[in-house]
């Protein structure tokens, strides 16, 4: 009976032939790690920052209500304040697609916002006004369509059921101060 020399372990390393890493390479992949951990941080801290601080606008709107296989049921929600009149573009130059736009809203009596002017940049606000930030989707002779990328609102399996029916709706967004703007409820509303 032969008996086979006992088994070795190498510690794993680098295989054989290639350097380590040098020592300024190492120092910018941990820049690089952190730097990615500081943008996912601080997205989720202007999140919530924006609830906690933004004002409290309400907005009505019309549900479009598709279903998208990858990430379930959701509603497309279609503002008031998405098709705008022309009338309203405050800039010295006409509106372009893609371009900025920072909407005027002032409540009207019943408590949600109407708007009462589109600029090309950020207008100072006086009172109860608030001003939300888009970009300019389509323009037409008398008329402007506007995103404000709040179009888009995730909804629970259950409630989507409920939502099914094409009724409007009253959205409550949070605006923060430097223009981010975030939904933090939607309701329905009664005909």
């Amino acid at each position: 009976m032969s008996l086979s020399p006992p088994l070795t372990l190498v510690p794993a390393g680098p295989a054989a032939g290639t350097p380590p890493l040098p020592a300024r390479h190492r120092r910018w992949l941990l820049w690089l790690v952190a730097a990615q951990v500081l943008f996912v941080l601080g997205v989720a801290v202007a999140g919530y920052a924006t609830a906690a601080l933004g004002r409290t606008i309400t907005l009505r709107t019309e549900p479009v209500d598709p279903r998208d296989l990858l990430y379930g049921d959701y509603l497309r929600l279609r503002y008031q304040i998405s098709e705008l009149p022309g009338s309203l573009w405050r800039g010295a130059a006409p509106p372009r697609r893609q371009q900025a736009a920072y909407v005027l809203l002032e409540p009207r009596s019943d408590g949600d916002f109407e708007a009462t002017g589109i600029y090309p940049e950020a207008p100072t606000t006086t009172g109860r006004q608030a001003v939300l930030r888009g970009s300019v989707q389509e323009v037409w002779r008398r008329s402007l369509r506007l995103r404000y990328g709040l179009e888009r609102y995730y909804v629970p399996e259950t409630m989507s059921r409920r939502r099914r029916q094409r009724r409007r709706l009253r959205v409550t967004i949070s605006v923060a101060p430097w223009g981010q703007a975030r939904i933090t409820q939607v309701d329905t509303l009664r005909e």
